[in-house]
């Protein structure tokens, strides 16, 4: 994994990261404040890909050079805040200054910077500024002096650069970190790094706010072989910086959030068109191009076009993905999938068509469901969502693996919920219950449509049911709980036990229709219990109550689709 995110990141320096600043204070050139601009789009501020990072934070009192928290720029702190906090912020703040006293003989126009951090007046307006705007204390921020922008200044990165060797000299001169190690990824023989650089953006998921490191060795446990700190696992400086940048970019970039957990994935070779990714496809983060065009025919299209040798950039690609959350300020790495860019295409081809479930009107499929939509579906709200049924999910559409029987256990009771409350049923929760089958393989006759001729009785039980409440409606109307409400749960898991009970019923609801429906409906019973014969199960296993739903829905949808079609007969005649 390592190996993969450190090629991916060719461009990294150290002393240097990529960060979303979410602020822009504007500032005369003698340092009067103009005012305060929004960076980005409102929430993950505009990213620069190389801003000074200062080195060995951990030791407290340090501040990154140019770009900071607003926090410590302009003391603007929460409500509430802890003296201590304060205490601490100003420590960093007069480092912070420091190093801009030292930058002016380098580069004269910070003197404008300068001039407003030692401004009170000036700052009690900015943080004014800020809290009109609802900034947070922990967003970046930048300065831009009578228009120039100290991080496009070459002088001034220069400067940064000098100064950081100079630091770093000293602080290896004092310290035993000299000896030279064998970097883990590179196979060079190097000064290892002391610390890793952090991962930022993971704060949604367990993350710290100051960014979590990929590999961490603070405590004895953790070490071996009398090794300190990160020799453990022995990175160089410039080593450990690409890869907690290509994480970081990785988090910006392709992150997507599903219940405790982010996902993030790229590819071998950077993709020509970023339309081409199908992770989106599925996530439901694509452009408003492949929206319009359909997730699975963009699949099917894509790989068309690989497989006719028309894009031979795709056919040799390949992809890696991740499952990632962030853990006592450490990187936890919940999953991780790789394979050929065309293989990746087909699974998600497969999982659209595996997922195709007929309409609950009976017109057509339903529409191809997101893939929150199909975690959404095993729960009664999203916030009940976990990583622990979201993570093998992802796994089994990125790789067309099996559905997870937990899975199948959860979506048939929330199935069953619905049939009780006379709720309309969820698509994806339908099309997960086929797909189950579909994947388990074994010739399960599965269909995205009724298929009277499916071999299991207990798809025939659930016809019957849904049959015998339509009879009831016909026969009586409305009746507040029917047929479904009061013996669904008996009949979809003993419906040897019930179906004799139900019949009997079903004789005096025939007596009270017209010669013709009557007779529809004694052909339709009589045809499914023909395919159910006398071997009605006794009792149903979790499988076959799955079985039992989808052949209830399926009944209903073909049901509702024939009445639709002699409505629209009838208007047509009478037209």
């Amino acid at each position: 994994m390592l190996h993969h995110l450190l090629k991916l990141a060719d461009e990294s320096e150290p002393g240097f990261a990529a960060e979303a600043i979410r602020w822009q204070i504007e500032l005369s050139a003698e340092g009067k404040l103009i005012g305060v601009l929004p960076l980005g789009d409102g929430k993950r501020g505009e990213l620069h890909r190389k801003i000074p990072k200062m080195h060995n934070m951990s030791a407290g009192g340090r501040a990154h050079f140019l770009v900071e928290t607003a926090q410590t720029v302009a003391l603007y702190f929460k409500d509430n805040e802890e003296d201590k906090k304060k205490e601490t912020t100003g420590e960093k703040r007069s480092f912070y200054i420091e190093l801009i006293k030292q930058a002016i003989a380098h580069s004269p126009h910070l003197e404008g910077i300068e001039a407003f951090l030692g401004n009170s007046h000036g700052l009690a307006t900015l943080r004014d500024q800020l809290a009109a705007k609802g900034a947070k204390p922990s967003d970046w921020v930048k300065f831009v002096v009578a228009g120039k922008d100290p991080l496009a200044d070459v002088t001034v990165l220069n400067w940064w650069r000098s100064w950081r060797n100079c630091d770093l000299a000293g602080s290896n001169a004092s310290s035993s970190s000299s000896e030279m190690m064998v970097d883990l990824l590179t196979g060079d023989a190097i000064t290892p790094a002391n610390t890793f650089p952090k991962v930022t953006g993971l704060m949604n998921v367990g993350g710290l706010p100051t960014g979590d490191v990929i590999a961490g060795f603070d405590k004895d446990a953790f070490q071996s072989y009398g090794l300190d700190q990160s020799k453990n696992a022995a990175m160089s400086e410039v080593t450990a910086r690409r890869c907690a940048d290509a994480f970081s970019e990785l988090v910006r970039e392709t992150g997507t959030k599903f219940a405790g957990a982010l996902v993030v994935h790229w590819f071998k070779e950077r993709l020509q068109n970023m339309d081409d990714d199908p992770l989106p496809w599925l996530a439901g983060r694509e452009s408003t191009e492949a929206q319009a065009a359909g997730a699975q025919i963009r699949a099917k299209e894509l790989l068309a076009t690989i497989r006719k040798g028309q894009r031979p950039d795709l056919a040799n690609n390949h992809f890696y993905a991740m499952t990632v959350s962030g853990a006592a300020g450490r990187v936890m790495v919940r999953d991780w999938m790789e394979g050929a860019f065309e293989t990746l295409v087909t699974n998600v081809d497969a999982w659209f068509d595996d997922l195709s479930i007929v309409a609950r009107d009976g017109n057509g499929l339903a529409r191809e469901p997101k893939f929150m939509a199909v975690a959404g579906s095993l729960v009664r709200s999203l916030d009940e969502l976990h990583a622990g049924i979201v993570s093998p999910l992802w796994r089994a559409a990125l790789t067309r693996t099996a559905i997870p029987h937990t899975v199948l256990a959860q979506a048939t009771s929330r199935f069953r919920v619905d049939v009780i409350n006379d709720d309309s049923a969820n698509h994806a929760r339908m099309g997960l219950l086929k797909a189950y089958f579909t994947r388990k393989g074994e010739n399960h006759h599965m269909s995205a449509y009724l298929n009277p001729e499916h071999t299991d009785p207990a798809y025939h039980c659930g016809r019957l049911l849904a049959v015998l409440n339509g009879l009831q409606r016909s026969a009586l109307g409305d009746v507040g709980a029917g047929v479904v409400q009061r013996y669904y749960t008996a009949a979809s898991q003993t419906p040897a036990l019930i179906i004799g009970r139900l019949m009997s019923n079903a004789k005096n609801h025939l007596g009270k229709l017209d010669g013709g429906l009557a007779y529809w409906y004694e052909d339709k019973i009589a045809d499914i219990m023909s395919r159910i014969r006398d071997s009605a199960p006794r009792t149903l296993d979790l499988e076959h109550q799955s079985l039992f739903a989808l052949g209830y829905y399926q009944q209903i949808a073909h049901d509702r689709a024939g009445k639709s079609n002699k409505t629209d007969s009838t208007n047509h005649k009478g037209n």
